[in-house]
């Protein structure tokens, strides 16, 4: 049996509304194909518009286990590639945010404009030609102040999240933000596992007593905040301030923007905001939080002090790295407006007391006792529609490879 057979007679197994079968979370047939078929046929959040702020500025990131460069060109274009040099394939850029003037392979030189194209290649005779060796570029979105990017030769249709992802994230205005701090989370669990677990709250009670001071963790179905006796006085607030809030979705995406518990302005460990220069002044810079979510990898909280970004990357069948960002106000001065440590105290416990889940979660998933157990429909809403969500992207990819 080939793997896409394989992958086929997996999904045809897995019963409406429980989880996957066992195969999907643990082998190494699923994670190549998830990086192939899910992943690599994706629009993925890479960055905010503000970690390149220069011409010159790069971030490179990986996408699975694929390289990625990020650059702002000379004229303030961003634009995306392959981090592999045309020659043999060495990458450009290491991970991370840096600096410079062209793109210079550090095996043989091979030197690259900040537009993709090539600028020199040394000893390569008379009859090459710099222009068929540019980089190769990957699709890139650039709306309300984020950075979007699609692997794919043909990107599923993205207008309408644009135009409502510019409608909900506008106000707060992302391009007067700076990226204050960073964290990577390595779990040992497959990174759909991680990813159920970070679109349900049904354990958030128990399992995150922090979260739960300032977030509405007893939320039902796509963030209806049943439980909350201001969400109808916060929804007229944002209806007034001309702030869109209603929970609405498309075939890959979320958006929100949520009344917080009452009393807390910022999500936060007692609520209160971490930084004191706000994004905004609408509503007294009381805006709940926007929650905006994408499969297969991240969601975000965008409050009226500070946006904090989360996201999923595989790296093996049991191996995810979770990247966590914070960003301020550009003008947020450190040590005067935020503490660092305050301000990443509430998602790096959060974070780590869903490493733990997660991975308890794989261990659990790995023994011959599993079976597919069933989705809360009420509690779980959101982990079902990303599980529907994978098995349908991955039944067409199957039907249009098979």
């Amino acid at each position: 049996m080939n793997d896409l057979a394989w992958v086929a007679e997996q999904l045809a197994a897995r019963r409406p509304d429980h989880s996957l079968p066992q195969g999907l979370y643990t082998d190494a047939r699923a994670f190549d194909f998830d990086q192939e078929a899910i992943y690599g046929q994706s629009w993925l959040m890479a960055a905010l518009d503000c970690e390149l702020p220069e011409p010159g500025n790069y971030l490179a990131l990986k996408v699975g286990n694929w390289p990625v460069l990020l650059v702002r060109d000379k004229a303030g274009e961003v634009r995306a590639f392959h981090n592999t040099c045309r020659h043999r394939g060495s990458i450009l850029c290491q991970d991370g945010h840096g600096s410079a003037p062209k793109l210079v392979c550090p095996y043989h030189r091979w030197t690259y404009d900040l537009d993709g194209s090539l600028f020199a290649a040394g000893r390569m005779g008379e009859h090459f030609d710099k222009t068929e060796h540019g980089l190769t570029p990957i699709a890139l979105r650039h709306v309300a102040g984020a950075l979007f990017i699609c692997l794919a030769d043909q990107p599923p249709a993205f207008e309408e999240f644009g135009a409502q992802f510019a409608a909900y994230a506008g106000p707060l205005d992302f391009s007067q933000l700076k990226l204050a701090a960073t964290d990577l989370l390595i779990e040992e669990a497959n990174w759909k596992l991680v990813m159920e677990n970070a679109r349900e709250c049904y354990h958030c009670p128990t399992g995150h007593p922090e979260l739960g001071q300032s977030f509405p963790v007893h939320m039902v179905r796509h963030f209806d905040t049943v439980r909350n006796p201001e969400a109808e006085s916060f929804a007229d607030a944002m209806a007034r301030s001309g702030l869109p809030h209603a929970a609405i979705e498309g075939p890959w995406w979320q958006l929100a923007r949520i009344a917080l518990n009452p009393g807390s302005t910022s999500i936060s460990m007692d609520g209160a905001p971490v930084c004191a220069r706000p994004l905004t002044t609408v509503n007294g810079s009381d805006v709940g939080s926007l929650r905006w979510a994408l499969d297969p990898h991240m969601f975000a909280h965008a409050t009226g002090d500070h946006v904090f970004v989360f996201i999923c990357n595989p790296v093996g069948p049991r191996e995810t790295h979770v990247y966590s960002r914070w960003y301020v106000h550009k003008d947020a001065q450190e040590g005067i407006d935020y503490d660092l440590t305050s301000m990443k105290e509430l998602w790096l416990k959060t974070n780590a007391q869903d490493k733990e889940l997660a991975e308890n979660n794989h261990r659990g998933v790995l023994s011959p006792g599993y079976r597919p157990g069933p989705y809360s429909l009420e509690a779980e809403a959101l982990a079902v529609r990303f599980a529907d969500w994978y098995c349908a992207l991955a039944q067409d990819y199957v039907a249009q490879h098979g």
